[in-house]
C-alpha cells in the first residue's frame, strides 16, 4: 500500500466512477482499477460495490473514505512544515538583550520579528550583561544575543549592529545637571554607579577605563547588575552613572541624561550566536536584526 493507492481510492470514492476517476488523475482507466483490486485486496474488505451501470462505496470504503482524508491531509501539512523549516519560517528562539539596550530596542525590534517571521516562536530574555549571555549562548538557554560585545571569541559568530554614545545619568538636583554636556573628568570626586565588576561587566570596564582616561580615579559606591536598578539608583540621589544613549528610553522622574563630551565615547552594540548553530529560522532572525540598523 502506498499514498498513490489512497489517492486513487479518494478519485474514485469522490466520483463514484472509474472512467472519471481515471480522467481527473490523468491515467488510463484499466490501471486504475486494477490499483483499487490490490488494495481491496491488501485490506481484506471490498471497498465499492460495482455493477454494470453504477458504482457505490461500502460501509467499509466509507468509513476508510473518512481516514484516509486525514491520513492525506496531514501528509500534506508534514510536507508544508518541512519546506518551511528549510526555509527558516518556523521554530523557537530565545533572545537575550543586554540592559542598555533592552528599553529602547526590544520594543521595534518584537514588533519586527512578528512581522517578518509570524511563524516563528520569540521568547525575550532583556536585561542580560554581556559575560551573562556569552555563558548562555554556551549553554543554549539563549540562542541569540545583541550585546555589548567581550574580548574575542571564536566560538561565537559577531556582526556589529551601530555605535551608542555615552552620555551621564544623574540625579536632577546634583550640580552637573545644570551643564549641557559632561566631561569625563567633570566627574571627579563623583559617587558612581556603575554594572558589576564581578561578572566581568563590559560597560563597567569601559566606565572605569573612560574615567581614568581622563586622569579621574572613579569612586564607585554601587554595582549593579541591572539598567533598570542602576537608573532607579541615579534616581534616589545614590549617585551618577555613565551609560549608552539608548538607556535614555528609560525616563524616571529625578534623572537627567547629559551628552559625555572631551572625550565623546561610543560602544559597541552586536548581534551573536554560537557560530557552530546554522538553522535556517535562527540564519533569517540574525538577517531580520541586522536589517532592522
Amino acid at each position: 500500500m502506498d499514498l498513490r493507492q489512497l489517492r486513487y481510492f479518494v478519485a474514485v470514492a469522490e466520483e463514484l466512477h472509474f472512467g472519471r476517476a481515471a480522467e481527473r488523475l490523468h491515467m488510463a482507466q484499466p490501471p486504475l482499477s486494477q490499483a483499487i483490486r490490490q488494495l481491496e485486496g491488501r485490506l481484506g474488505v471490498a471497498l465499492f460495490q460495482r455493477t454494470t451501470r453504477r458504482v457505490e462505496l461500502t460501509d467499509a470504503g466509507r468509513a476508510y473514505l473518512d481516514r484516509v482524508r486525514v491520513i492525506l491531509a496531514e501528509v500534506e501539512e508534514a510536507a508544508d512544515h518541512a519546506r518551511r523549516v528549510a526555509a527558516g519560517a518556523v521554530g523557537h528562539l530565545t533572545l537575550g538583550c543586554v540592559g542598555s539596550a533592552t528599553y529602547s530596542l526590544l520594543p521595534t525590534l518584537s514588533r519586527r520579528l512578528a512581522a517578518e517571521l509570524p511563524g516563528i516562536d520569540f521568547t525575550f530574555r532583556g536585561e542580560m550583561l554581556a559575560p551573562d549571555q556569552v555563558e548562555a549562548l554556551h549553554s543554549g538557554a539563549i540562542d541569540v544575543a545583541l550585546l555589548r560585545p567581550p574580548a574575542a571569541d571564536p566560538s561565537l559568530t559577531v556582526h556589529t549592529l551601530r555605535r551608542d554614545r555615552l552620555v551621564a545619568a544623574l540625579p536632577a538636583e546634583h550640580p552637573l545637571a545644570a551643564k549641557n554636556r559632561v566631561r569625563a573628568a567633570d566627574l571627579a570626586g563623583a559617587d558612581l554607579i556603575t554594572y558589576s565588576a564581578g561578572r566581568h561587566s563590559v560597560m563597567h570596564e569601559v566606565v572605569l577605563g573612560l574615567m581614568r582616561d581622563a586622569g579621574v580615579e572613579p569612586r564607585v559606591r554601587h554595582e549593579v547588575g541591572e539598567t533598570s536598578t542602576l537608573i532607579t539608583l541615579v534616581a534616589g540621589g545614590l549617585g551618577a552613572a555613565v551609560v549608552p544613549e539608548p538607556v535614555t528610553a528609560l525616563a524616571l522622574d529625578g534623572v537627567v541624561y547629559r551628552p559625555l563630551v572631551q572625550p565623546t565615547v561610543s560602544i559597541e552594540l552586536a548581534v551573536a550566536h554560537r557560530a557552530d548553530r546554522d538553522e535556517p529560522h535562527l540564519a533569517r532572525t540574525v538577517q531580520v536584526i541586522r536589517r532592522l540598523f
